[in-house]
């Protein structure tokens, strides 16, 4: 396994083989408060939160495999916008 060095894209993570560490436990408690404000410091790992949310809303449940999350959300197909 590789560390993702730079690497912020949840999909390349783990299509790659890459070392990601397995947050998908807090995903679901802070997608049940609804509305949220992401104010981190740099480097901080919001970019691949979001990736993470991104490919959860699209339904790619084959890159969720032996993560917590995936037994835990429906990965039905939701519109994903996102706005750099």
């Amino acid at each position: 396994m590789r560390l993702p060095t730079g690497i912020q894209d949840f999909t390349k993570l783990r299509e790659e083989n890459m070392v990601y560490v397995d947050k998908t436990m807090y995903i679901s408690t802070f997608l049940q408060l609804g509305v949220f404000f992401l104010s981190r410091p740099r480097r901080f790992g919001k970019s691949l939160l979001l990736s993470t949310l991104k490919a959860a809303f699209a339904g790619r449940k084959d890159l969720f495999k032996g993560l917590w999350l995936e037994d835990q959300f429906d990965f039905a197909h939701r519109p994903v916008i996102r706005v750099d």
